[in-house]
């Protein structure tokens, strides 16, 4: 079969290796969809992985195609999205259920081998999430991960029913927060986003996105909503982290989705603010996959499957494993501009 594998920073290719077959509780799935995630671009050109060879891609769906154990029989032909996670069920943190925040895992896609491939071994049925509905795409299956970690960002900003939400980052995530926050009932939602083309591209969705790049833009947001319960800041940017403190009203929530850069700080006078405040400070790390209290993986089928959550027109360009090298070159040299990015096996 053929599968994108990075060997080394910088070195990404399109390589022929032997299909895996299935053995025990494993189930051999064939890719249909493979996201590009924004953590990708930098695997592949600057900060590679921690095993060689790989094959990368953890934002993938597909169908189930063969299976070790004749009790998973009855599976094959299902559609299926992939949590990527593969945990060691060991340490407090999975005994406890909270598996992203396992110590010792494993991870399709960068630790293991990933959706960007023909075909894609999974541990066992433990991994898929089924869809119900024949109508359901298998590429917005492939959003599945984006769209669970959008969802966890609002679940644990604890949002309520007509509050105000300020969103900060109008990529595909804060896109999907957005359209979550609305599903989970606020009141005023606005984005705040820096680059031209992802402000007219959420525009052109409905979406009420604010220029950072206006020096006004904070005073404006805060004179139109009044009070600002919530401020989910997806950057992790210096100034994305200062504009969520100075937005943010009395007692209320920041959630820390953005990964930090490097340079990341907080400004003396903000960080008098956190405290006059009274600011909850909430960190998040990935999602929730575990049925009680609840697993927001299924919701997040779910919601696609009832047309609740609409995730296909966040799909801007695709291509096929062979092609795929290219596109990644032209996202980080900036040639074009993406909202979304997919591996589709329906592409020539």
């Amino acid at each position: 079969m053929k599968a994108m594998r990075l060997h080394d920073v910088g070195v990404f290719t399109l390589d022929n290796v032997e299909k895996p077959m299935p053995k025990g509780n494993e189930i051999l799935i064939k890719v249909n969809a493979c996201g590009i995630c924004g953590s990708d671009i930098p695997r592949v050109y600057e900060l590679g992985t921690r095993v060689y060879p790989v094959t990368l891609g953890h934002e993938f769906s597909g169908t189930v195609c063969e299976v070790g154990n004749e009790e998973d029989k009855k599976l094959i032909g299902k559609k299926v999205a992939i949590f990527p996670i593969i945990p060691c069920k060991k340490c407090v943190n999975c005994q406890t259920g909270n598996y992203a925040q396992c110590e010792n895992y494993q991870y399709l896609g960068s630790r293991n081998d990933g959706g960007f491939a023909e075909y894609c071994l999974v541990p066992s049925r433990w991994h898929l999430i089924f869809s119900n509905n024949i109508e359901t795409s298998i590429e917005d299956l492939a959003l599945v991960e984006p769209a669970t970690v959008a969802q966890h960002a609002i679940r644990k900003s604890n949002l309520r029913a007509g509050e105000n939400i300020v969103i900060i980052g109008a990529g595909p995530i804060g896109i999907l927060a957005a359209r979550w926050a609305k599903i989970f009932g606020a009141n005023d939602i606005i984005l705040m986003e820096i680059d031209k083309v992802k402000i007219d591209f959420a525009k052109k969705l409905g979406l009420n996105v604010v220029d950072v790049n206006d020096s006004e833009c904070i005073e404006f947001i805060k004179m139109k909503m009044k009070n600002i319960n919530v401020v989910i800041e997806g950057t992790g940017t210096t100034s994305g982290i200062n504009n969520a403190i100075e937005l943010v009203s009395t007692f209320g929530r920041i959630v820390m989705m953005g990964n930090p850069h490097k340079d990341t700080q907080i400004k003396l006078q903000n960080h008098s603010l956190i405290l006059r405040k009274e600011i909850n400070l909430i960190g998040i790390w990935n999602s929730y996959y575990v049925d009680f209290p609840f697993n927001e993986w299924k919701y997040t089928v779910k919601s696609i499957d009832d047309k609740i959550l609409k995730v296909d027109d966040l799909i801007t360009h695709k291509s096929s494993l062979l092609n795929l090298k290219s596109m990644f070159d032209k996202i980080y040299n900036k040639e074009i501009s993406i909202c979304k990015a997919i591996y589709s096996d329906n592409i020539l």
